[in-house]
């Protein structure tokens, strides 16, 4: 009787379907890809680990000593802008750096972001309305006090250059924050006059109102009756 190929020594068994199994021609399969490809999967494993590495070393070997020598030099002009000078918060006094050069030198930290509000407000004290505005608008305060007064000094500044329309939104973004009961009231008034400077007799009067009603103990309220009766509102109290 033939041998069949199942007692035939040096022949490969092989299963009812007559193929390899399915696990081991996928194995087979994927280890010739690699193969083919590997320096390619390396060199992409690679360029990862040294993105990663990248970042890593970047944040703890560069960006937080920066932090640390900005936050040194931003105490400095803390204490300028509490004593209102407005010409050292900018430019600094020779020995210590003012606040534009925290700015320029330490671009990306924290304290270079808080060294533009404090640029943007002495820009504005000292009448510079073009860098109040381009440092207040850079200036990232979302969220806080800081960033409210930033938006209502903005109101200011385009107040000031003529710009009524930009005021309005600015001073609108300051009034938002209704947990902040100080900033609410001034700029909701100030958003007031803005309109009644612009000839929005029936807005302005609209806001004066909501000062009058929402915030009674703010020092607005106590004389905005005499802004309500420019608009022809007559009250009586």
């Amino acid at each position: 009787m033939a041998q069949t190929s199942r007692n035939k020594p040096g022949v490969e068994e092989f299963g009812t379907s007559g193929n390899t199994g399915s696990g081991d021609l996928t194995m087979f399969k994927m280890q010739d890809s690699f193969d083919k490809n590997k320096k390619l999967i390396i060199g992409l494993i690679v360029a990862v680990l040294v993105l990663v590495g990248g970042y890593f070393g970047y944040k703890y070997l560069v960006q937080a000593p920066n932090e640390e020598k900005a936050n040194r030099a931003l105490f400095k002009v803390q204490n300028w802008f509490e004593a209102d000078s407005s010409n050292l918060v900018i430019n600094g006094d020779g020995q210590s750096a003012g606040a534009l050069n925290i700015v320029k030198k330490y671009s990306g930290t924290d304290a270079a972001n808080l060294a533009k509000y404090y640029l943007g407000m002495s820009y504005l004290k000292s009448g510079d309305v073009n860098n109040a505005i381009k440092y207040l608008g850079e200036f990232d305060g979302r969220g806080t006090v800081v960033g409210n007064l930033a938006n209502g000094s903005l109101g200011d500044a385009y107040m000031e250059s003529g710009k009524l329309d930009k005021a309005l939104e600015y001073y609108k973004k300051a009034a938002a924050n209704e947990n902040d009961q100080y900033t609410s009231a001034l700029y909701t008034f100030r958003a007031g006059l803005a309109n009644e400077k612009a000839g929005k007799t029936e807005e302005a009067k609209k806001l004066y109102k909501e000062v009058k009603e929402k915030y009674p103990m703010s020092q607005q309220a106590s004389e905005i009756n005499k802004y309500l009766a420019r608009t022809g509102e007559l009250t009586i109290d």
